[in-house]
């Protein structure tokens, strides 16, 4: 099967911050640089969490949370701290490249094939594309009424109100060999509450069979008593599409490299056919 991406990877942001001492986790930002090359795309949540923990440094207190663009200005501010530190570990030779989309890409077929033509551009020029939402300049309730007015007209909307949808939009748009989202925990667990119940693997013996082991782990999510726990049922809705192009999908820890769990040497769970 022909892929014309590599790899699509995605973090969120509370993997990027250490949250003993609320400050950024640069041992993952080296983790993760250190191994991006070319044919990979990253999708990076963070830069709201960062920008608001950079401006309490400066400034010692917090923008009044009444006020209404204070996610966009903490996202500005973030945005130029997350892309610095991915410059500082992604090899030299390599460019970088900040893309920042928002859900009308993706819902408007000329937007949507113009974004394919710019990464798969940047992977021929060897450049490593890194995306985020748009929040610097996204308000949250005029984002919900064009969302609510597209949703009138298409049952498909895409929202990417969550980068986990944004990372399996961008999956299937390129085409990619592995989709990789790096979590708080290693991988699926059936009781969040407890490590020792990884999943390791979800098979299936093609893509359809693939697609109803998911829809049934997805039951699973739905009957726990903390839906949705570390995001899992989130993550799990956005398989489907990515699996439907032979896409081999991995769920893990930013504790560990790319290369270990793309090559499953640590704990993880991947999402394959036999």
């Amino acid at each position: 099967m022909k892929f014309d991406c590599e790899l699509v990877g995605k973090i969120g942001s509370m993997a990027l911050i250490n949250q003993e001492i609320n400050e950024l986790d640069y041992n993952a930002f080296s983790r993760i640089g250190k191994y991006l090359q070319p044919g990979h795309v990253w999708i990076s949540s963070g830069a709201v969490e960062i920008g608001k923990i950079d401006y309490f440094k400066r400034n010692n207190v917090l923008i009044d949370p009444e006020d209404d663009i204070a996610k966009s200005l903490y996202a500005s501010q973030g945005q130029c701290i997350l892309i610095e530190n991915y410059r500082h570990f992604i090899k030299p030779e390599y460019s970088v490249r900040q893309i920042l989309i928002e859900h009308n890409h993706f819902n408007d077929i000329d937007k949507k094939n113009y974004i394919a033509k710019l990464l798969m551009h940047s992977i021929k020029q060897k450049a490593i594309p890194i995306i985020n939402y748009n929040d610097s300049v996204s308000n949250d309730e005029i984002m919900k009424m064009e969302i609510s007015k597209l949703r009138s007209g298409n049952e498909s909307t895409v929202e990417c109100i969550d980068n986990d949808e944004t990372a399996s939009q961008i999956s299937v748009l390129l085409k990619s060999k592995y989709l990789l989202i790096m979590t708080s925990s290693e991988g699926l667990l059936k009781n969040p509450s407890d490590p020792s119940t990884l999943i390791k693997k979800v098979e299936g013996s093609d893509t359809y069979e693939l697609i109803e082991n998911i829809n049934g782990l997805l039951e699973h999510c739905n009957g726990s008593s903390r839906k949705g726990s570390n995001g899992m049922l989130a993550k799990l809705q956005f398989l489907k599409e990515p699996i439907k192009n032979g896409t081999i999908i991995i769920i893990g820890s930013p504790k560990y490299t790319i290369p270990d769990l793309i090559q499953g040497t640590v704990n993880r769970t991947i999402f394959t056919v036999r």
